[in-house]
């Protein structure tokens, strides 16, 4: 008899959406800690707060065989006072960093859900070496400050940079960047050329990804 061992699992893209599921509400969890406590040891025993509670969490999902598979980027929105919104708690996995340009789009999807709940500012406490990405994607500097010991800067979205969404849950399928899909050893035949089962309901973003 062969033994088989872990075959190489292609992922060629991932599903931008709200998370809807329990399992894709822990593994937003799973990741927030492995980042923000194991990672950059911002936080010393977990990332929680009171704003859980009451915000919307996105996911990025990788798939497999054309079905969701799992939590490999993050970010949470919330409303503060009527037309006002904040993102935080963006974490994209380690592994999944150089693929799918997942930052980009969770920011996206964020800002957009968040214009479709009648946003009029969108804010966030974004560290230094994301600014370069947030500057890309239609944000300012409104200031310099400190945030649980770290430098951030508060930068605020332009909303005219994004079109609303009205059901983040539906999301889109975003394909691995420039054709390259993400590998990771799994015990699963390979699957590859998953077509997109997803596509935006508006028009192309006018801010370059």
């Amino acid at each position: 008899m062969k033994a088989f061992g872990p075959t190489v699992f292609y992922c060629p893209g991932f599903f931008i959406r709200a998370a809807t599921a329990l399992y894709e509400a822990r593994g937003a969890a799973a990741l927030r800690h492995r980042v923000f406590v194991e990672e950059q040891q911002i936080f010393k025993d977990h990332d929680r707060d009171a704003i859980d509670a009451v915000a919307t969490t996105l996911v990025a999902l990788s798939t497999y065989a054309h079905e969701a598979d799992e939590v490999v980027g993050t970010v949470r929105i919330h409303e503060a006072e009527p037309g006002l919104w904040w993102g935080s708690r963006l974490a994209v996995d380690q592994e999944f960093r150089a693929v799918g340009r997942l930052g980009r789009q969770l920011i996206r999807l964020a800002v957009s859900t968040a214009k479709g709940r009648g946003c009029d500012r969108f804010f966030a406490h974004v560290q230094r070496q994301n600014v370069p990405l947030f500057a890309k994607l239609g944000w300012s500097i409104e200031d310099e400050v400190v945030v649980h010991g770290v430098p951030h800067a508060l930068m605020r979205a332009d909303l005219t940079c994004y079109e609303p969404v009205a059901d983040p849950q539906v999301g889109w399928l975003s394909l691995a960047s420039q054709g390259r899909p993400a590998i990771r050893s799994r015990s699963r035949q390979a699957c590859e050329g998953v077509p997109a089962l997803l596509a935006p309901s508006w028009p192309q973003w006018s801010v370059s990804a």
